[in-house]
This record gives structure tokens, sequence and C-alpha cells, in this order.
């Protein structure tokens, strides 16, 4: 049996001194976005997409943004954690895929190292392809970073 979870997460800019942090990859000189942990929003997406499809809630509910413990720790561990509940309900990741929509920083240098990064957390491959905004829409406007992504699970 496989199932298929969707995954999706939009930050704003920060307003404080927070590294930017994107599929594990840090972007020093960029100002941060505001969130939970480090606001890592691919790993997020990605998150969701592999709780949801083993039908595991969502980020917020196994992860959630009141929880000080969660206060910014790396995206990247939590994505072991969700694997790890994903795995203890019986299901392996097959592959997910991400779409991370940003002008500035650009994905495509440090794309090898997201998926390097975003694979080994999730035990299985993981594909990561930036897109920018074309000036549409509050992205277009530099307002922060939106990351969509899928994933595939098979039941072991």
């Amino acid at each position: 049996m496989m199932r298929i979870g969707q995954g999706y997460d939009a930050h704003p800019w920060a307003n404080d001194d927070r590294p930017l942090v994107i599929g594990g990859v840090h972007f020093p000189g960029h100002p941060g976005l505001d969130g939970h942990s480090d606001a890592d929003v691919v790993a997020h997406a990605v998150i969701d997409a592999v709780l949801g499809a083993a039908g595991l809630g969502d980020i917020g509910q196994n992860f959630p943004d009141d929880n000080r413990k969660f206060d910014r720790v790396s995206s990247i561990e939590l994505l072991e954690q969700a694997v790890q509940l994903v795995q203890a309900a019986g299901w392996r990741i097959v592959n997910a895929d991400c779409t991370v929509i940003t002008d500035k920083p650009q994905i495509a240098p440090v794309k090898d190292e997201m998926e390097a990064n975003l694979s080994g957390a999730a035990g299985g491959p993981v594909t990561v392809c930036g897109k920018r905004t074309e000036g549409i829409g509050a992205l277009g406007r530099g307002e922060g970073i939106v990351a969509i992504a899928v994933a595939l699970l098979e039941q072991r």
C-alpha cells in the first residue's frame, strides 16, 4: 500500500538577527525567517508532507509552537523525529519533492547540499527545486519565502 501527502509552509522575514536556514543550509548575510524552530520552510513543508501521508497530523500537532523545547531547534532534527514517527506507524519514505519559491537567495548553487541534508534526515530521497516569484504577489514584493512539498510513503 502507498500513500501520498502534501505539505506547505510560508514564513515572512524576521526582524531580528536569526540566521536564514533553508533545507538545512545556512545563508550568511541574508535575513532569517520569522517562525518557530529555525523557520526552515523547506524542511517544514517536507515534514507536513510525510506526516500527512502517514495520517499522523501535521507539524503543529507534533511539534507545537507553544512548546519552548522547539524554539530555534534545527528543522532537520524535527524531520528526523517526524520520520521516526512515520516509521513507527509502519511506513517508509519512497521519496519526497519540494519546491521553494523565493527570489533571494538563489537555491540552485546549494540545491545538492539541501537534498543531501533532507535525504539524510528523511532516510529516503528528497529533491528540491527553486522557483522565482517573477514579481507576483506578496512574495514578489519580497515579503518572505514559501515551500510546497509532496511525499510518497509505502507500507513496510
